[in-house]
C-alpha cells in the first residue's frame, strides 16, 4: 500500500472505483435505509473537493439510487446494475439493453414474482430479477433459495443468463458484470493512474479479478474470506483510514524554503 499512495505524486489522477452495498455502506432488509458508515461520506466529499481523484460507484443497484443515500457533493458517476448501466455526472444515463427474447422472458419472470416473490423480498431491475432472504430465519432463508434457484437455473440455462450469487440472496440478469466496467474505466484512463477497486461481496471478485497488475483490488469486509483482492479491510474503521490516507495522498506536498 506505501507504493501505491508514493505513486500519487506528479500530475497523475487517482481512480477510486467503489462497490457500494456492505463496502460504503452496511447492509439493511430495507435497501432505502443503507446509509454509509459514519464520516465516509465526507471523507469521498473532501477527496472530491482536492479535485485529483476520479471517483465512480459501481453496483448492483439501479445507478439514481446511489446519490440520494451517498451524499456526496458533487455526486460521482455511478455504473449501476453491474455496468448495464451509466450515469454520468452530467446526469447523462446510458443504458445496455438485453437482447429482446432475454428482456421480455425477465420481464415475464419479473410479473411473475411480483405477484408471488417465493416468501422473500423480491427486487426488480432493468436487466435483472433479484430475491433476497436477508434477515430472515435461517430454515426460512433455506426454503426460499432453494424455491429461487429451481426457478433462476433452468432459465439461466436455456435463454444464456447469468445467475450470480451474493450475500443472502441471487440474482438471474443480463449484461456486463463489474469485472467489465472496470475494465471499460481502466481503458479510459492512462496506464500511469493509480487505480483502486474498493469491494466486499462475491460479485466484486470480477473487478478484483480486471483490476489485477493494473491497481489494488481492495476486500472491505468485517470477516476474511478467500479473494482475488490484493488486501483486506476491515469496516467502518479501517475503511475510514484508507480514505483519509488517499486524502493525504492527493494534496500536494510543501515545498521546502530555502534560507
Amino acid at each position: 500500500m506505501d507504493d501505491f499512495f508514493e505513486a500519487f505524486a506528479g500530475e497523475r489522477k487517482p481512480l477510486l472505483l467503489l462497490d457500494y452495498d456492505g463496502t460504503l455502506a452496511p447492509f439493511r432488509v430495507d435497501r432505502y435505509q443503507a446509509r454509509p458508515w459514519a464520516g465516509v461520506s465526507e471523507l469521498l466529499t473532501r477527496i472530491q473537493e482536492e479535485g485529483q481523484t476520479r471517483i465512480v460507484v459501481i453496483t448492483g443497484r439501479p445507478a439514481t439510487e446511489i446519490a440520494p443515500l451517498l451524499q456526496v457533493h458533487p455526486a460521482p458517476e455511478v455504473w449501476g446494475l453491474h455496468g448495464a448501466e451509466r450515469l454520468h455526472t452530467t446526469g447523462r444515463r446510458e443504458l445496455r439493453p438485453a437482447p429482446p427474447v432475454v428482456q421480455g422472458k425477465l420481464e415475464e419472470l419479473n410479473s411473475e414474482l411480483r405477484r408471488a416473490a417465493l416468501g422473500g423480498v423480491f427486487e426488480e431491475k432493468a436487466n435483472a430479477a433479484v430475491m433476497h432472504w436477508r434477515g430472515m430465519p435461517p430454515q426460512k432463508a433455506k426454503i426460499i433459495e432453494k424455491r429461487t434457484r429451481e426457478l433462476f437455473e433452468p432459465l439461466a440455462r436455456i435463454y444464456g443468463l447469468t445467475m450470480l450469487e451474493f450475500e443472502a440472496g441471487l440474482e438471474l440478469r443480463a449484461g456486463p458484470e463489474k469485472g467489465d466496467a472496470v475494465r471499460a474505466l481502466l481503458k479510459e484512463s492512462d496506464d500511469s493512474q493509480p487505480a483502486a477497486y474498493l469491494g466486499d461481496d462475491l460479485t466484486d471478485e470480477t473487478a478484483f479479478r480486471a483490476i489485477k497488475g493494473r491497481g489494488l483490488g481492495i476486500l472491505v469486509r468485517r470477516e476474511r474470506r478467500a479473494s482475488a483482492a490484493d488486501i483486506w479491510l476491515r469496516p467502518p474503521e479501517e475503511l475510514r483510514r484508507f480514505l483519509k490516507r488517499w486524502l493525504r495522498a492527493c494534496r500536494p506536498v510543501p515545498r521546502k524554503v530555502h534560507a
